[in-house]
């Protein structure tokens, strides 16, 4: 497939990395530089980012991801689900060239432009069209080490397309908001039930960033209960 990437001459505005992008990315920040163009370009144009975003591309979005890295075992296998626009895929696998990616993305024109930036990068990641509960997905993916997700679902939903994806011991590691440890709390039982054990909040990129990732953390720990309602149909990521 040809790539469809914006000319360098022909770039949205989007703001020059800031001084840390350069010790979160070492030799891949080029490549970061080219990530943030295409958000600020065919992002934008084909609904992935929205217009006002392009001036905070790197600390709300690029940043806000890469620093999960602290959080991710060295090279382990991590599925991205709910990927959209490559977040937080994409920046962890350019801030950590030893993992192993996978995108998984269920509507065909985000798949369609991740497979052309991923071209585009020359990055090793593969890019799956379909949702996590899906026959497919779980059999070409389970046994992850991860299943990173940012703002995809509630806690609830997330642990139960999630967590079978997991060896026993792997870690779901969902990038969320202010509302993380409220979220936990109210979410506990459910992720239980999934098979999850107990949720903890942490913050990523402490001391390196201005705005650290809040970032909640579930290692599976046994198979889902028998008998309870499959609660993941009708997942719209």
């Amino acid at each position: 497939m040809a790539a469809d990437v914006p000319a360098h001459g022909d770039v949205a505005p989007v703001a020059s990395p800031p001084p840390v992008a350069a010790e979160i990315f070492g030799e891949q920040l080029p490549a970061a530089v080219r990530y943030a163009e295409h958000l600020a370009t065919t992002g934008v144009e084909r609904g992935l980012i929205g217009p006002r975003e392009t001036e905070r591309l790197w600390e709300r979005h690029i940043l806000n991801c890469a620093v999960v890295k602290e959080v991710v075992p060295e090279g382990a296998r991590v599925v991205d689900l709910g990927s959209g626009a490559g977040l937080p895929g994409i920046p962890l696998a350019l801030a950590r060239p030893d993992l192993h990616v996978v995108l998984v993305e269920p509507l065909a024109r985000r798949v369609d432009w991740l497979d052309e930036v991923v071209e585009d990068l020359d990055l090793p990641i593969q890019v799956q069209r379909g949702r996590a509960e899906e026959t497919e997905v779980r059999r070409r993916w389970e046994g992850a080490d991860v299943v990173t997700a940012r703002a995809v679902a509630p806690l609830a939903r997330l642990a139960g397309w999630a967590l079978p994806l997991l060896r026993r011991g792997g870690r779901l590691v969902a990038v969320k908001g202010a509302s993380a440890e409220q979220e936990v709390a109210r979410d506990a039982v459910a992720v239980r039930k999934a098979g999850g054990g107990d949720a903890t909040v942490v913050r990523c990129g402490e001391g390196l960033v201005e705005v650290p990732s809040t970032v909640v953390l579930v290692e599976r720990a046994t198979a889902p209960r028998a008998g309870r309602p499959d609660r993941r149909r009708g997942h719209r990521s």
